[in-house]
């Protein structure tokens, strides 16, 4: 994996001090990249050449990051990465060579997320001893000595207070010994370096507390308190930043898609997979180069450091299809057992094509390789349209297997959509459709590029498994949440509004389980708290909670039964959206109709 420091990124400067900044530091080829001004959620790169500074505007789609044209990008560090180390590929209109020599690097302090900023030492002191364990640590700001830091570290369930100190020429020590250019740099070092204090004792940094960790329960009160700073910057841009800043951690290996043989079945040139997580077709002639490739990651849920075990599903996320890799789509489905496939944009968006159609019309039957489709059901929803395909393999005659097409279409051409409930409506119904159908394949997700949409539906998918099945008193972290799956796949979740819309998303579905547990308790008569409903109902036999009067429709009551034994929150319908629903037919109907 390559390392790139992205303190280039300077997030409180405008145009006219981004041009005092480059001409007062910087020399000819500086350049540093900000926020837009004029255009929020996108960016400038500002870039001195000679006695000027020219700016260049980076647009951020939510599917990918550009020049508006040109070149695409996953993200803003592969962009600037892209045309720092190809000098002579940027150039003006007129052909003239705009040259990124030199970062310019931002002065602020860290946006890593063990900086908790202006906090005390008894706020420390009390987080890391309630929340925290031994090798926990934090980075606050001094009081007593401003411009000076304090590395707080729990170190056998006592809080060590270690001074860190800035001197005159911008060096950060920790009162003698190596001086470091950054706090990160000072941190990444003593996380592989333990320190020994005068005592004795040995000190080990083991993990950051992490400042974005909330109880699943109180998720309202972070939603508030994250709106309520959205004007100063202290908010949702401040999570999304600092989770932006991690992205140079992310730069893996991507050389299989950036192979000759390969090039043509990547939709964007620049958004390829990752080698260590990339899906490798496995039925391919091993003497044609590139028959094992698709632009396709494994997405695997995994927190080492859970108290609480997560049997979350694996994902595949993709591009969508080109002409030219739609069989080489339904080999991946075949070989991975796959029997659902979220579709989570509309083949055509703007006027631009934004996935190939890799199905036949309704009641036909199409070759694709050596597999064999054939569309059996088309459903209808107001959110979204529920396909069934059949698919056979020609090779195989014995093989043969029912695939649950998912297609949501109500997101929009820009932006995310209005309200969460469509979303959590659409998520509600595949996850029964995936727990009806047993053991089964990785969930297959894709909308253009494969990061943007497709990212935010498995992220906000993985939240809601944890809360299934650990209750609304479990620890949840949406920032760390998307970390974990962008070090799969280059990208995932792209915007700001991306980011909020998983939090909206994660609240409105907590909010709806609060309330139907709390009638549930009420129609009951047992008066039991909503916290650690999960547990309570294991320890004292009370029975799984059944929906209200008047909410299931036909699906859900063929379900009902099927779940029962899978938890509290298996048979809560989640029904988001107060207007009437289509009715939708159970999934014994499904059986029936690819079984004719």
């Amino acid at each position: 994996m390559t390392s790139i420091s992205r303190r280039w990124f300077h997030p409180n400067v405008n145009g006219v001090e981004a041009e005092r900044l480059l001409l007062d530091r910087g020399v000819d080829g500086s350049f540093l990249a900000r926020p837009s001004k004029s255009t929020p959620g996108c960016f400038t790169l500002s870039v001195r050449r000679g006695s000027e500074v020219t700016h260049i505007k980076i647009q951020n789609t939510g599917d990918f990051y550009d020049l508006y044209g040109g070149e695409k990008f996953a993200t803003l560090t592969e962009l600037v990465q892209f045309y720092t180390e190809r000098n002579g590929t940027l150039r003006e209109k007129n052909g003239e060579i705009i040259e990124l020599k030199y970062p310019l690097n931002c002065a602020d302090p860290t946006s890593e997320r063990w900086f908790h900023g202006h906090m005390s030492g008894r706020q420390a002191e009390h987080l890391l001893q309630e929340k925290g364990k031994n090798g926990s640590f934090l980075v606050r700001e001094s009081r007593s000595k401003p411009g000076d830091f304090v590395l707080s570290v729990r170190c056998e369930d006592k809080i060590i207070h270690i001074m860190i100190h800035r001197a005159n020429d911008r060096v950060y020590d920790i009162g003698g010994g190596q001086g470091f250019d950054n706090l990160s740099d000072l941190v990444e070092h003593y996380k592989h370096n333990a320190m020994v204090e005068t005592s004795g004792n040995v000190v080990h940094l083991k993990q950051p507390f992490n400042a974005t960790r909330i109880n699943a329960a109180l998720i309202d009160r972070r939603v508030d308190e994250l709106h309520k700073h959205s004007d100063t910057k202290a908010g949702f841009w401040e999570e999304f930043e600092s989770l932006q800043q991690q992205e140079c951690k992310h730069l893996y290996s991507r050389k299989e898609g950036a192979k000759p043989e390969n090039k043509a079945k990547n939709r964007y040139k620049n958004i390829l997979p990752f080698d260590h997580t990339r899906v490798k077709l496995s039925d391919g002639d091993p003497n044609t180069p590139g028959s094992d490739y698709i632009n396709a990651n494994y997405i695997k849920p995994s927190f080492e450091d859970s108290a609480a075990v997560c049997r979350c599903k694996t994902y595949i996320s993709t591009q969508g299809c080109l002409a030219n890799t739609v069989d080489d789509f339904w080999r991946m489905v075949g070989q991975e057992n796959a029997q659902i496939i979220v579709m989570t944009t509309k083949e055509v968006e703007r006027g631009r094509n934004k996935c190939v159609r890799y199905w036949p019309p309704l009641n036909e039957a199409k070759q694709y390789g050596d597999y064999n489709v054939l569309n059996a059901k088309e459903t209808e929803l107001r959110e979204y349209t529920l396909r069934i395909f059949v698919l056979t393999k020609t090779s195989d005659p014995a093989f043969k297997r029912k695939i649950y097409h998912h297609h949501f279409r109500l997101w929009p051409d820009h932006g995310v959509p209005g309200e969460p409930g469509a979303v959590l409506n659409f998520l509600h119904e595949m996850n029964e459709c995936h727990r009806a159908m047993g053991e089964s394949g990785p969930v297959i997700v894709h909308c253009s590029a494969g990061i943007g949409r497709s990212g935010t539906f498995i992220v906000i998918d993985i939240i809601l498994d944890i809360v299934r099945q650990q209750g609304l008193d479990c620890e949840i972290d949406i920032q760390r949440t998307i970390q974990l799956v962008r070090s799969q796949r280059s990208g995932m979740v792209q915007t700001e509004a991306q980011y909020q819309f998983v939090y909206l998303a994660v609240r409105q579905h907590i909010e709806t389980l609060t309330r139907r547990m709390e009638e549930e308790q009420k129609n009951k008569g047992q008066g039991r708290e909503y916290i650690n409903t999960l547990q309570a109902a294991e320890s004292e036999g009370m029975e799984p909670m059944t929906p209200a009067a008047g909410i299931l429709d036909s699906r859900s009551a063929s379900m009902a039964s099927l779940s029962a034994s899978s938890g509290v929150y298996e048979n809560t319908v989640d029904v988001y959206n107060n207007s009437p629903r289509t009715p939708q037919p159970g999934f014994q109907e499904y059986d029936r109709l690819v079984k004719r």
